[in-house]
């Protein structure tokens, strides 16, 4: 028998030898003999380490090899294979050869792992480590693609969800108000109305502030277009044109509304073109053509007497338009066809172009898509409004600062006839300061909203952030915005592609040459001189992002940055998508409208809006009065109120959503701005209609009834769909409620149940804390 090895390992020196080395002999056939292994030295020089070999002798005519392991050798042998010769000995059968008895250790040292098959581990390893990573990665890059696609939806909390069918929708807060249900919207013209015979010349303009400026001062420019039958240029926002890199896609107009809708819905009462002819856009660069600035109470004999003459000689003038308005609202009962002209270019003629549309009725279906209604609600917390009132003090630390900063630049200019510091309770007390977020919470659950009702966040600025609106979210959890039912994805798509714009953060001062640096040590003074003062710390984005950065390093305001005037196109944008939102909403709740200033505000648009859309939705029209008296009453316990707290607010609030808050509402609103009441110039009543006493203001003039009846069509139309609504299978609707009635989910209303309020409500909502 003949025992192989596929190599022998390197031994180190005798006295190197580890204790456990042991010996292990081969053996085979019918005899065994141990062979030892001898070990020679070979001489110093020749390696570093030395190399023993194996004697091999004959014993009974058997030769065998006997191999020796040292344990811990690092070139173990690849492979061991003792065998006997495939012919055996002396006749027996081949067979392999057995070890002697050894250690556990030895025996794994006899046969240590290949090194080939550890590399192709490893290799194996390093592949399937490899293919995880790619794996990972992939995963990563469709999540974030999956998250920025517009796949995210903000999570509602539904927890109280009626285990059977839909939940009831109660018509008290939901509507439609049965008092309403005979008006209808109806602008088209009754009859011709006066224009001159003659072709006048082009009108073009420039509208400057935010989007209720420019929805109103459009529907100005169309009116006095027709007034002197002249040709209107498409009005340039000048919020878009000043904004440098702003998407190429979107040109002034166009940033928000639709072009070819507005030239073509008006075709009939105004011509309207995209441009002035080539010649005289020449005429304009070189400024020979006059302009005018009217106030926002100009009459049409201002525009008759002294632009009429101005333009039929130049054949071009401009009109630039600041305060949002360039004709008084209301118009003598002769010019009553160019009220509803007013109508037709608000309500159908300035539609917002496809992607505004677009993704606004994509909110309204995330809005409804759990089945339940949603509530629009603008805190109406702006800082030029606040600055303009005086209701700096119902804020704290920076933001009292800034508001009174721009209530000096408000004076300066002169907008602003009164003192700089003034009491801002009583302005609170007198209803000109807006609803605090708090208050409106604290309304909507005397009104019996259910804490789980969705509220939406209207409007681009919200004064104070999200630190303001904390009590407000604290009772009611589904209080969300555009951010939150819209992805990043959306709305930058919303914007468009636009240029990089350079950072608006302080830049390191450039360094200095050796040379000045050797001038400023010979000029320091004498020696020895004190340490230069530490390094100012970094400004991080975040503080200088808006117009509150400047407060911490400066006393003046800075002029505006490149980054500013994009931001305020881009709010423009905000503003139109929350628009489109809250006139589609179930219920619009208004923080702040009527202010007595003499411009538009926003959510005076939306109430006037939906009045001529939807006259019957739920839409409040509280009077800010009454309400801070009702608070005043309740200021100790405001999260607890009585019961006849409650049904006092309740009845109040739910008064100003019919007929009585119109009017009350029409009194303070409509001289301010006809879109915010187009009643009832824009609006026609069905036969059926109940009987409604008509009312007026001071003047004599009908606020509310004294509609015309609806055409037979229109009538037609309307009688089917209300009998379809009154259709038993139809259980969206509940009757009304008794007005002492509260819903399901609110608090009871009763003192018993005020006792029983928990403990971690009160710690929550502490009005002191």
């Amino acid at each position: 028998m003949v025992a192989t090895s596929s190599r022998l390992p390197d031994l180190a020196p005798r006295d190197s030898w580890p204790p456990d080395l042991a010996i292990f002999v081969v053996e085979g056939g019918e005899s065994s003999e141990t062979w030892k292994m001898m070990q020679e030295e070979r001489e110093m020089g020749e390696r570093k380490r030395g190399r023993w070999k194996s004697r091999l002798g004959d014993s009974g005519g058997h030769r065998e090899q006997a191999v020796l392991f040292l344990g811990g050798v690092a070139s173990a042998p690849d492979r061991i294979d003792l065998v006997s010769s495939r012919r055996g000995v002396g006749g027996h059968p081949p067979h392999r050869s057995r070890l002697l008895p050894f250690e556990a250790s030895s025996r794994e040292r006899l046969h240590p792992p290949s090194p080939m098959l550890l590399k192709s581990k490893f290799k194996l390893a390093t592949a399937i480590g490899i293919v995880l990573s790619m794996l990972s990665l992939l995963v990563h890059l469709f999540l974030a693609n999956y998250s920025a696609g517009g796949m995210t939806k903000y999570s509602l909390h539904m927890d109280d969800v009626l285990p059977f069918g839909p939940r009831p929708r109660p018509r008290r807060l939901w509507g439609p108000l049965s008092t309403l249900d005979h008006l209808h919207p109806y602008a088209k013209p009754r009859k011709t109305y006066h224009a001159p015979d003659y072709h006048t010349g082009f009108i073009y303009a420039k509208i400057y502030g935010g989007f209720e400026k420019i929805q109103s001062s459009i529907c100005d420019l169309v009116a006095v277009a027709r007034l002197l039958n002249a040709t209107l240029v498409i009005p340039e926002i000048q919020a878009t044109t000043r904004a440098k890199g702003i998407s190429s896609k979107f040109k002034s107009f166009s940033y928000l509304y639709d072009e070819d809708h507005f030239i073509s819905a008006l075709s009939n009462d105004v011509a309207i073109v995209r441009g002035l002819p080539k010649e005289l856009r020449e005429a304009r660069k070189k400024i020979k053509f006059p302009t005018v600035s009217p106030k926002n109470s100009a009459t049409p004999e201002y525009y008759v007497a002294d632009v009429l003459p101005k333009l039929s000689k130049s054949k071009v003038i401009g009109i630039i338009v600041n305060g949002g308005k360039c004709l008084q609202s209301i118009l003598p009962a002769s010019l009553e066809e160019f009220q509803r002209l007013r109508c037709r270019v608000a309500f159908h003629a300035l539609k917002f172009r496809p992607e505004i549309r677009a993704l606004g009725n994509q909110i309204v279906n995330r809005l409804r898509a759990s089945g339940h209604p949603y509530l629009a609600y603008h805190p109406g917390l702006l800082r030029d409004t606040l600055a303009f009132h005086g209701c700096a003090e119902l804020f704290q630390d920076i933001h009292t600062e800034l508001i009174q900063y721009r209530r000096n630049q408000m004076i300066k200019r002169g907008t602003v006839k009164e003192q700089l510091s003034i009491d801002s309770v009583s302005r609170k007390i007198n209803g000109s300061c807006p609803l605090m977020p708090e208050e409106v919470g604290l309304l909507l659950q005397a009104l019996g909203y259910p804490s789980t009702t969705i509220i939406y966040l209207a409007g681009s600025e919200t004064f104070g952030g999200q630190r303001i609106l904390i009590p407000l979210r604290a009772m009611y959890a589904n209080l969300v915005d555009r951010t939150s039912v819209c992805s990043q994805r959306e709305l930058s798509d919303l914007v468009g592609p636009e240029a990089p714009l350079a950072s608006d953060l302080p830049h390191p001062p450039p360094p200095k040459s050796e040379k000045a640096l050797i001038e400023e040590w010979k000029k320091a003074g004498p020696r020895p001189r004190p340490m230069p003062p530490p390094p100012a710390r970094p400004f991080y984005s975040h503080e200088k992002v808006g117009w509150y950065g400047w407060i911490g390093e400066n006393d003046t305001e800075p002029d505006p940055a490149p980054i500013e005037f994009r931001r305020q196109a881009h709010r423009l944008l905000w503003d139109a998508l929350d628009y489109f939102v809250s006139v589609e909403a179930d219920a619009f709740f208004p923080g702040f409208h009527n202010d007595g200033s003499v411009w538009p505000d926003y959510s005076s648009l939306i109430m006037g809006h939906r009045l001529y859309q939807t006259p019957s939705g739920i839409t409040y029209r509280p009077d800010r009065r009454t309400i801070v008296e009702l608070f005043e009453n309740i200021s100790d316990h405001r999260y607890h109120p009585p019961r006849n707290w409650t049904l006092a607010a309740r009845q109040h609030l739910n008064n100003s959503a019919r007929v009585e808050g119109i009017v009350t509402s029409a009194m303070l609103s409509k001289p301010v701005s006809f879109l915010a009441h187009p009643l009832p110039e824009c609006s026609c009543r069905t036969l059926k209609s109940p009987g409604v006493q008509s009312m007026k203001d001071s003047h004599g003039r009908l606020l509310f009834g004294g509609e015309e009846e609806c055409p037979d069509w229109m009538a037609r139309s309307s009688a089917m769909a209300s009998s379809k609504n009154n259709e038993p299978q139809n259980e969206d609707y509940e009757g009304d409620l008794p007005e002492d009635d509260s819903s399901q989910d609110t608090h009871q209303e009763t003192d018993r149940s005020d006792m029983n309020k928990s403990s971690d409500q009160d710690e929550e909502m502490d009005p002191d804390d």
